[in-house]
């Protein structure tokens, strides 16, 4: 699949990422600093054993970038999601979001993150049910189902 989304191009795969730009996303998001060249192919194995991503680029440069892990039926958990710091504040991260969502709109889904994003995701339709003691947003499909009138 490919999309445009605010003159960018929205890429769907879990093969071919290069190991560079997701290290430079990571680099960026603060949750690498060095990585021994030994175990750069990580960036590149993490997306080969997704169930599902998503990558955004302007031209050679991935702007944007999330994975998933899911059994495809009825739970799915955002792994990553990071935005290059040039880009932020321009809709990308709700975009990967939405489109995550989308695979699996009755399931349920999850995203481990530090409490600083929950409100991002909760602006994403995930709630956080105490936010000092849980780590794990969450967006129960079935039951946005149920108030779509889908399911009873």
């Amino acid at each position: 699949m490919y999309q445009y989304f605010n003159g960018l191009v929205i890429r769907e795969g879990t093969t071919g990422v290069p190991a560079k730009a997701v290290e430079k996303l990571f680099k960026d998001a603060g949750w690498v600093r060095h990585t021994p060249d030994w175990q750069k192919e990580k960036f590149t194995l993490i997306f080969e054993n997704s169930t599902w991503a998503l990558t955004v680029w302007d031209g050679d440069e991935m702007a944007a970038m999330v994975r998933v892990i899911s059994d495809k039926i009825m739970a799915a958990t955002i792994m990553d999601l990071v935005v290059y710091s040039p880009y932020r504040g321009q809709g990308l991260g709700k975009k990967l979001i939405s489109l995550c969502v989308q695979k699996l709109p009755h399931g349920d889904w999850f995203a481990h993150t530090s409490s600083a994003n929950f409100p991002f995701y909760q602006s994403c339709g995930f709630e956080v049910r105490d936010l000092k003691e849980n780590g794990t947003c969450t967006y129960y499909g079935y039951i946005q189902a149920r108030v779509e009138g889908h399911r009873r």
